[in-house]
């Protein structure tokens, strides 16, 4: 089966500023660096870059966060803390650190934070037979 997801575009108002927050985590999650220019940056997993998803980050300067969300999964709750704790460390803002999140469903476990610019990530994990998503 391939990969619902291609590429995740994100758009940011400072490429260095976020180059240092993603090469913070995201190799933690297997992402490693791939191309990159004067204002864009590409994290991907190894293999073939044709059938690889990819996260592309874009500076665009007039760049404004929405309310949207990416959510990355893993599978437990100390991969989840592990992750999130690295996002943190590298300087993320809003941070809120792992915890059941009910509302979603039993067993599921989630952190959250923001990139500088407010862009919004949830890293979470799901144990649980009553998951509403």
């Amino acid at each position: 089966m391939h990969s619902l997801f291609d590429h995740i575009d994100l758009r940011v108002t400072d490429i260095a500023r976020a180059r240092e927050f993603y090469d913070g985590w995201l190799p933690a999650l297997g992402l490693t660096a791939g191309g990159g220019g004067d204002d864009w940056k590409t994290y991907r997993r190894q293999g073939d870059p044709q059938k690889m998803p990819f996260i592309w980050i874009v500076e665009e300067k007039n760049h404004r966060p929405n309310r949207n969300q990416v959510a990355l999964y893993q599978p437990s709750k100390e991969d989840v803390v592990k992750i999130a704790e690295l996002a943190r460390r590298a300087g993320a803002k809003n941070y809120e650190p792992g915890e059941f999140v009910t509302d979603y469903g039993k067993g599921y476990f989630a952190a959250y934070f923001e990139d500088a610019d407010g862009n919004r990530w949830e890293i979470c994990c799901r144990h649980g037979e009553e998951d509403r998503a």
